[in-house]
């Protein structure tokens, strides 16, 4: 029941900053950001942690400031994998991952739904 709830909440933030940020991102409709949620979950599980395995002596020489290239790279993928779903460019998916995951952590500590 959790996962449903924070990939609802998740599809509910997309919206939201696609919803402000027009010029950064672009979803069609609910039912798109719905699987933007889970695709974004899924990328997240299998192959985020192999880009960082990869990458451990870059991110160990920034200080962790390569997590956020390795974000953005991850939702660079899921605008390649998710039909509706368009970031412009790398910056632009900078962007929407850093306030992505800024309003997840805010609103999944606001309704309890920490890890």
């Amino acid at each position: 029941m959790k996962l449903l709830i924070r990939i609802l909440l998740t599809s509910i933030l997309v919206m939201v900053i696609t919803h402000f940020f027009p010029s950064i991102a672009y979803v069609d409709g609910f039912t798109t950001s719905i699987i933007v949620a889970v695709v974004l979950g899924l990328l997240n599980l299998f192959v985020k942690p192999i880009l960082v395995l990869f990458t451990l002596p870059v991110t160990i020489f920034t200080l962790g400031l390569f997590l956020l290239v390795i974000n953005a790279v991850i939702i660079l993928l899921c605008t390649k994998l998710v039909d509706g779903f368009k970031v412009d460019g790398f910056l632009g998916a900078l962007l929407f991952s850093i306030i992505l995951s800024l309003s997840q952590s805010l609103v999944f500590a606001i309704t309890g739904e920490n890890k």
